[in-house]
Formats: structure tokens, C-alpha cells, sequence
């Protein structure tokens, strides 16, 4: 189901100041909530052990002016204005850098790539192929296959970050704003109280997930709204109560001042001060929920200033108090007046519970993306909203989220280490997408590679810096996320690497349409009643493991179609350019080859609306193809064709014909190779010239042959009834989805490496995640599956 379609799509006409307005407002509940929540914990790591707060206020000054000189730095400068910029049809995220490398430069590792995809409306490039000049990099990149796997390695490395924040943020998030309690109990009581209550709320939050949070996200961006004021509010007394002059430390000189006198330990104390940009990637990620005007005026006008007033709040409190029993009071809630601490708590519990809610959705997100991209094992995606597309649900995923959060609570129970851990997640994925701006400011954006050097070096020096201070805490908690990644890494480059072989064993055993044209013959073959959807990843020829049904059982569907869903780098497909539908053999062979197209950011229909989309646009095929047959042209051409070459004529069909009468005739190879447009044509018998529809406002001409509505185009019309009858009685008895149950086995004499990866580790996947069935929502009263050995 395609609800509130392209939503990221937006009309290049520009937004009203109220839609804007609107858009900012709501973004402060999806995309601020992690980074608003920050001031909880950041000063608590960064006292945590390795400096202490001393009376000459050298410390705390220090750090202000780090935390103000990164926020200025990373979320202003690279995200709101220049990373936000490297959008994919409005579409952010790892993925979306990634699949805009891949549209212009040919580094994309999926193999049933296809020339037609490049006709898709969301295929569009910054500037026409032929007037671009290819530049060493993108060559390098082209020529030599290790950087392109080492380029998806990077993009791997990045996504298992995310997911394990996926795990540490709801953590330190709901921890810190509970650990406000301990000013109000014994310190008898406080172990007893904060870690239990803590493990309550990420219980409930993730208990929630299976509901949907659309009937309470109205609620989100009131909440934040209301923490980014209180916090403003309370910073700014802080301030004028306690120490007017505390701006001062904003000067860079503090910072070299904080370095020379805190030395290998200030530089170790940096893995606690970046946590103050923890949420930073969230503006880039959730771009396709709003828009780069609504996102940047929320930071630069609320956010940005609400967290500098809240961290000079706090250094202005701490640079009057220095009498602590311990660092770890150096925190928030101590800068909080007694008598609002109370409601405060509340409110940041609220705020972080909102926090939280955001990373866990961009986990499930970047999943659902990983396994769209063949990165990752198959699980059950639920769609929770009817009316917003692209609010997922993974009941795998959410379940070992909440083990693992609640798990790491207990293990860790302080911030200290939490942070250390989310630390290093944080700025690792900030690293990876450094990298992949500068590329795409080559690649896409033409500009000079001095120019994305100069990005490189500057933002990557400042992020390594930090990434350094965070790795030498991996005693102290970093090694959590390392662990997390190994293991996420291992899994996905198992599965990725073998589904690729497993591609190609299917490309080099498939059968040609000449040998599927003459089993009838040959073996006696008998059409049964119904329509067989045989599922493949193929884009032409037939697939070796339809070639042993039916020598086993020589029977198969009087409609017979053979299916492949595949992924295009691009964040959604447009209903209207969703299938490619052409024939396999001649139109009394009753075959065809229907390619559903979906971007990563797409959620897969149910089989209801799929099965009668289908039917429909095979409806509309074949009207359409019987009127291009009836031109001379065309007729002629046929005449010239081998029937595997006929086979690789292909339509993009409207998947609602009655809104979308159009289609595009693609010819050429669509196999392994691609395939390229040769003409359009339509039939919608107006006899007009030209009929022009517009998908997603973008405006494309389709012709119409005036031989579609002559006289001669009769001579057809009882063949195309007869097929349309028939395919209306195929309908009617059913269908029967054939998919194939493959078991994977290394060849003989193959190395060891590649017998623990394939015989153990891809078995093992394979057996404990979901069936392509669950994956492809085919109903088990209508699937035949078929056994398959791969030997890799």
C-alpha cells in the first residue's frame, strides 16, 4: 500500500512560511528529541573520572567552550548547512549518500541492475551523462571492484553504528533523566530505585512500539517544545543568578587553556564532550519527513540556542559550587533550583522517552533499507499507520532492542560508561558520513575534488579527534559498540556475499525461452487453471529452479508470470512506474515477466493489492501490446525478433490504469547488462497526439500511434479478447505463488573461510530468520515452494 505516497517527493515550489512554520514545529518532536536531551549527561561524562572540577574554573570553562565550539562546528555548519543539502529526492541517511554515488557513478554491487531503471522520476541526476566529465575518482571507483565493496563496507560500518545506538541512546537517555531521583532518596536507596524504575520505562517504550506511536506522536513535539523552554529558562537564570560573566568562556583561548593544564586527560575527557552532538545525524536522516527550511529554521532559531543557554547555564551554577562529594554530581539536575527539580524530572523523563522513541524508529528504518539492499537477513515488517507511509514496526528487531537497552542498563549502571559506548557509535557514524559527502560533492555536485578534500580534512580532523578520545575508553564501555558491529558486520557481509553468489549461480544456470517453448511439446505439457506467479530474482530467462518443477511435474498455470522484485537506488518508485511487464514467448503462450520495482525507503505492498494491481496492469499490457503490434512498423520489427529477444521487450504499465493511462516501451537487454528505451507508446484511443500526465509534478510526453485507432486494429481484437477472457478465468481459479526453498552448500575443494561463511554461517541465517514468503507477504494456502540446492 502505497499511503500518503512521497511524502520526502516534495514539489520544487517553495513551502509557505506557515507550512514551514508547521514542519519546523513538528520536526522538534521527531528530529530533536535525542539531541535535546543531551545537557543530561554531557557534563556528567566529562567530570565522570578523568578531570575534575577544580575551583579556578579552568575545567569547566574548558569544556563550555568545547561544547559550544562543536555544536557551532558539526550540527550548524556541516549538517544544517552543508550536509543537508545531499538529499536523494528529499530522501537523508547513510542510504540516501549511498544511493546518490550510485545513480552517478557504477559502483552499486546489486546485479540485476537495469538501464530502464534509470527512467524512473526519482532516478534524476544533478547533471545530464553526456555533458559530464568523469573525473579520476569516480574512474578509480569504476574500474577497480575492492573500492566499491571496501565503499558498501563503509556504508555497513555505519548502519550497525546506528543500530547500536539503536541500543545505548534509549539507555544513558531514560537513565540520566531518571538518576535526577538521587537527589531525593538515601544513598542506600538510589541503587534500588533508579536502575529498576529505568528498566520499567524502556519496557513500556518498547512494549509500544507494536501499537504504533502515530495515536501519541501529536504529543511528541509539545513535550520537547516545552523541555527546549525549560531548559532555556532555567539556563538563563543560572546565568544571571550566578555568574553573568560566564560567556566569556566562549573564546577558543579556553579551550587551549583547558588542554595545557588537563593534558593526556582533557584529551581523554573529549569522549564525554561529544555527546553533546548526539542527535546531530537524526536532522539528516529524518529529512524525508519534513523539509532542509523547516529543519534548518527549528536548529538555528529554538534548538541551537536553547542547548548553549542550557550548557552556559550549567557551567554558570558549577563555576560558584565546587564542593562536591564526587564528579559524578557534576550534572544537571544539581543546577536545577529545589523547588522546580520535581517537575523538571517529569519533563525530562517525557523528553527522553520522545528521544528514544526517534532512534528506535531510524533503527527499524535503516533495516528495513539494509535488507532492501540485500545487507541484511529477512524479517517481518509491519506497517503501524494507515495513513503515514513509511511508519514501521520489526517485532525481531524490537524485542532484541529492549534485551539489549535494559541488559545494558543493568551492566553498565552509570553514565559513565553508557557514554563512553554511545560515544563512540555516535561519532563513528558521523565519520562515515563525512566521507560520503566529500564523494558525493565530487560525484554529484561536480565540484572540484580540492573542494571536497577541504571538507575531508576539516570536518574528518575535528571528528577524529574526537573518535580517538572515545576509542581509548574501550575498557570503560566503548567496547560494547565494537562488539555490537562485529557481530552486525559478520552477519550482513555473510548474507550479502552469499545472496550475490547465489544470483549468479541462478544467472549462470537459468534455461532460455527457446527450451520453455518446446517442453509442451516434448513432454506432454498440461495448463492447469489459475494464475502461477514464479518468483525469481532474474530479470530475463527462465529460472533454473521452474525448469525442475515442471520436468518433475510437467504441469504449470494457464497464466503463467514470472516475477521478480527487486530494489532501485532511489528512496521510493512512483505507483505509476512500480511494473515492467513483458511477454516470455508469443501471446498464445499465456507467459509473462512483470519486474516490481522499490526503493529503499519503500514498504512492500500486501498480497491483496498486489495480486489485483497485477492483474490489472497484465490487463492493460496486453490492450497496449496488441495495438503496437498492429503498426506496420512494429509488425515488421516483430517479424525480425528471436523469440529470446522478443521476450526483452518490456512496458512500464501504470499500476492504476483507470488514473494512469500511459506506458513506456523499453527494448533491449534487460538482463544482467540493462536494457535501453527505444519508444513510447500509449493507448488511451482519444486520438490525440500526445497525451501528458505528470507523475510526482514532473511532466512526460507520451506518444500515441495513429494506427491504434484505425480500422486494421480490429483485426487483433478478438485475439486480445480471448487473452483478456482468459486471463479473467485464470483470475478466478486462483493463485498459486511458486517460490523456490533453496539449501546452500559449498562446492568441493572449496577453502575454509568460505565453508564457515556459506555451509555454517548463511545456513544458520537462513534457517533462523524469516522465509521469503513471510518477506513477500504471500499468503501459505497459496504457496508452492520448491527445492533448491545452490552449490556456491
Amino acid at each position: 500500500m502505497d499511503l500518503e505516497f512521497g511524502r520526502g517527493l516534495r514539489s520544487p515550489k517553495k513551502d509557505s512560511w506557515k507550512t514551514t512554520l508547521l514542519l519546523a514545529y513538528q520536526s522538534l518532536g521527531v528530529v530533536y528529541g535525542d539531541l535535546s536531551i543531551s545537557p543530561l549527561y554531557v557534563y556528567k561524562s566529562t567530570f565522570a573520572e578523568d578531570i575534575q572540577h577544580s575551583e579556578t574554573n579552568e575545567e569547566i570553562f574548558g569544556v563550555l567552550s568545547f561544547v559550544f565550539w562543536t555544536l557551532t562546528l558539526i550540527p550548524l555548519i556541516k549538517y544544517v548547512s552543508i550536509v543537508l543539502r545531499a538529499d536523494d529526492n528529499g530522501e537523508g541517511g547513510t542510504f540516501a549518500l549511498y544511493s546518490l554515488i550510485c545513480r552517478h557513478a557504477n559502483v552499486s554491487l546489486l546485479p540485476n541492475r537495469q538501464i530502464a531503471d534509470e527512467e524512473l522520476s526519482t532516478y534524476k541526476l544533478e547533471c545530464p551523462p553526456e555533458i559530464t566529465d568523469k573525473s579520476r575518482i569516480k574512474v578509480w571507483l569504476e574500474k577497480h571492484r575492492k573500492l566499491r565493496i571496501a565503499l558498501l563496507i563503509m556504508v555497513m560500518i555505519g548502519t550497525c553504528m546506528v543500530i547500536g545506538d539503536g541500543v545505548l541512546t534509549p539507555a544513558i537517555s531514560v537513565f540520566s533523566a531518571v538518576s535526577g531521583l538521587e537527589f531525593s532518596l538515601s544513598k542506600d536507596h538510589r541503587e534500588y530505585a533508579v536502575i529498576p524504575i529505568t528498566c520499567v520505562i524502556l519496557a513500556f517504550l518498547f512494549f509500544l512500539q507494536h501499537y504504533g506511536t502515530h495515536r501519541v506522536g501529536f504529543l511528541f513535539a509539545p513535550i520537547v517544545l516545552a523541555w527546549l523552554f525549560c531548559m532555556s529558562a532555567v539556563g538563563l537564570y543560572n546565568i544571571i543568578h550566578w555568574n553573568p560573566h560566564v560567556y566569556q568562556a566562549l573564546n577558543p583561548y579556553y579551550m587551549f587553556k583547558f588542554l595545557k593544564k588537563t593534558r593526556k586527560y582533557g584529551w581523554m575527557s573529549l569522549g564525554g564532550i561529544l555527546l553533546c552532538m548526539t542527535g546531530s545525524e537524526a536532522m539528516f536522516a529524518d529529512l524525508g519527513h519534513f523539509s532542509y527550511s523547516a529543519i534548518q529554521l527549528a536548529f538555528t532559531c529554538l534548538v541551537y540556542p536553547a542547548l548553549i543557554l542550557a550548557y552556559m547555564g550549567q557551567a554558570a551554577y558549577l563555576s560558584k559550587h565546587h564542593d562536591f562529594y564526587s564528579s559524578s554530581q557534576v550534572g544537571f539536575y544539581i543546577a536545577v533550583p529545589d523547588k522546580i527539580r520535581w517537575p523538571v524530572l517529569v519533563l525530562a523523563i517525557l523528553a527522553s522517552v520522545v528521544g528514544s522513541q526517534a532512534i528506535i524508529s531510524g533503527t527499524f528504518s535503516i533495516i528495513n533499507q539494509s535488507q532492501s539492499l540485500s545487507c541484511f537477513p529477512r524479517v517481518k515488517v509491519v506497517h503501524t499507520s494507515e495513513k503515514i507511509h513509511g511508519q514501521i514496526y520489526i517485532p525481531e528487531i524490537n524485542w532484541l532492542l529492549m534485551i539489549l537497552c535494559i541488559a545494558v542498563t543493568v551492566g553498565f549502571r552509570d553514565t559513565k560508561h553508557m557514554g563512553n559506548a554511545s560515544g563512540l557509535a555516535v561519532i563513528t557514524v558521523m565519520l562515515v558520513t563525512t566521507f560520503l559527502t566529500s564523494l558525493v560533492i565530487v560525484l554529484c555536485w561536480h565540484r572540484p575534488p580540492i573542494l571536497a578534500f577541504a571538507f575531508l580534512l576539516f570536518f574528518g580532523s575535528i571528528e577524529a579527534l574526537y573518535f580517538s578520545a572515545s576509542l581509548i575508553k574501550f575498557l570503560e564501555g566503548a567496547w560494547l559498540p565494537i562488539l555490537l558491529a562485529l557481530i552486525l558486520m559478520t552477519v550482513m557481509l555473510i548474507w550479502h556475499y552469499t545472496t550475490i553468489k547465489k544470483y549468479e549461480f541462478d544467472l549462470h544456470n537459468k534455461v532460455t525461452l527457446e527450451w520453455l517453448l518446446a517442453l509442451g511439446d516434448k513432454l506432454g505439457m498440461v495448463r492447469v487453471p489459475g494464475i502461477g506467479l514464479v518468483y525469481t530474482d532474474l530479470t530475463s530467462g527462465v529460472p533454473a529452479n521452474f525448469s525442475r518443477f515442471v520436468t518433475n511435474l510437467p504441469a504449470f498455470h494457464q497464466v503463467l508470470v514470472f516475477v521478480c522484485v527487486k530494489s532501485v537506488p532511489v528512496p521510493y518508485v512512483f505507483p505509476a512506474e512500480r511494473y515492467l511487464i513483458g511477454r516470455v514467448g508469443p501471446p498464445g503462450h499465456r507467459s509473462y515477466r512483470c519486474i516490481v520495482r522499490y526503493g529503499y525507503r519503500d514498504v512492500h505492498q500486501d498480497v491483496d493489492s498486489f495480486e489485483t494491481e497485477l492483474v490489472e496492469t497484465l490487463a492493460t499490457f496486453i490492450k497496449l501490446d496488441a495495438s503496437y503490434r498492429c503498426s506496420e512498423a512494429s509488425e515488421a520489427e516483430q517479424q525480425e525478433l528471436e523469440p529470446s529477444e522478443r521476450e526483452q521487450r518490456l512496458k512500464v504499465i501504470a499500476s492504476n490504469p483507470l488514473r494512469h493511462r500511459a506506458s513506456y516501451d523499453i527494448q533491449g537487454s534487460v538482463g544482467h547488462s540493462g536494457a535501453s528505451t527505444a519508444a513510447a507508446a500509449a493507448g488511451a484511443g482519444d486520438g490525440d497526439d500526445a497525451t501528458e500526465i505528470s507523475p510526482a509534478r514532473k511532466q512526460v510526453r507520451f506518444f500515441i500511434d495513429s494506427h491504434v485507432s484505425s480500422p486494421d486494429a480490429a483485426d487483433g481484437g478478438k485475439q486480445v479478447a480471448e487473452e483478456l477472457a482468459a486471463l479473467a478465468a485464470a483470475r478466478e481459479s486462483g493463485t498459486a505463488f511458486i517460490l523456490g526453498h533453496s539449501h546452500v552448500q559449498c562446492k568441493p575443494g572449496s577453502s575454509v573461510l568460505k565453508r564457515l561463511v556459506v555451509d555454517v554461517g548463511y545456513n544458520f541465517l537462513r534457517r533462523n530468520c524469516r522465509g521469503p514468503d513471510v518477506a513477500l507477504r504471500v499468503p501459505p494456502a497459496s504457496l508452492l515452494e520448491v527445492g533448491m540446492v545452490y552449490v556456491l
